[in-house]
């Protein structure tokens, strides 16, 4: 056995469903965590889980990034829909349900009206504000896609680690209901918003079906998690700002 690392998990369902999926998964060119099971065969215990070591740390590599996400989605397309996926918000609200929330956010008219109807609010303060602003300006963009939706990892950016030349790692997979597409535009907003990416970055990636309207979800979706989660940073707002900006001129 190789070297273990556990991690409290925040939710126990996911957790169960995401080390089930990476336990035989194989994606080329991707090293992925591994799953141990107790004894008596659980992910998931005591709201602990235990998975292999993956070497590494995140990088700035983000078109590297973009190239996890076309090869991961790909393998991850004939998963199943699982039922906590789809869903809805509600109270007591942990973590988990205020991205389900800020998801929904992107695509249901009105935005949040889901997170509304859970009883959530979004910040009361100036910053707060103005990423509802931002939020329901860039919903009148928005056009009708049709996409196939699948499982994607939604949180790529950050947690795609490297390892000088070796392949590149994941440690888990954070699902949401969505096409492909979107989940690489989470990571392309992602990483303009935080991580120091060129603005071209957008249009290395511009092949992709329907990139404008999931750059513009994606923004969305963003801009949801910051107005309602309760430990937002005031110093994340300009960076999702600028995005706006640039898939405003986009769409």
């Amino acid at each position: 056995m190789g070297e273990v690392v556990l991690s409290l998990v925040p939710d126990y369902t996911r957790a169960a469903w995401s080390a089930k999926v990476r336990e035989n998964l194989y994606v080329d060119g991707l090293r992925i965590a591994r799953p141990y099971r107790a004894a008596d065969g659980r992910y998931v215990v005591s709201g602990w889980r235990a998975d292999s070591y993956i070497a590494g740390s995140p990088e700035p590599r983000h078109d590297e990034v973009l190239s996890v996400a076309d090869r991961l989605h790909t393998a991850l397309a004939g998963v199943g829909m699982a039922r906590f996926l789809v869903q809805p918000p509600a109270p007591p609200h942990s973590d988990v349900d205020v991205f389900v929330a800020a998801d929904r956010a992107a695509w249901e008219d009105p935005p949040l009206r889901s997170a509304h109807a859970a009883g959530m609010a979004e910040h009361t303060t100036v910053d707060g504000h103005t990423s509802v602003e931002a939020l329901k300006m860039l919903a009148k963009l928005r056009k009708p896609v049709e996409m196939q939706s699948q499982v994607v990892h939604g949180d790529l950016f950050g947690t795609v680690l490297f390892a000088g030349a070796a392949a590149p790692g994941i440690t888990d997979i954070v699902p949401y209901w969505r096409p492909a597409e979107w989940g690489s535009a989470v990571a392309v907003v992602d990483a303009l918003a935080w991580g120091g990416a060129d603005d071209d970055l957008v249009n290395r990636w511009a092949d992709q079906d329907e990139w404008p309207q999931m750059l513009l979800r994606a923004t969305m979706f963003r801009l949801a998690v910051h107005a309602l989660h309760p430990r937002s940073s005031c110093g994340a707002l300009p960076g999702l700002l600028r995005v706006v900006d640039l898939v405003g001129w986009l769409v």
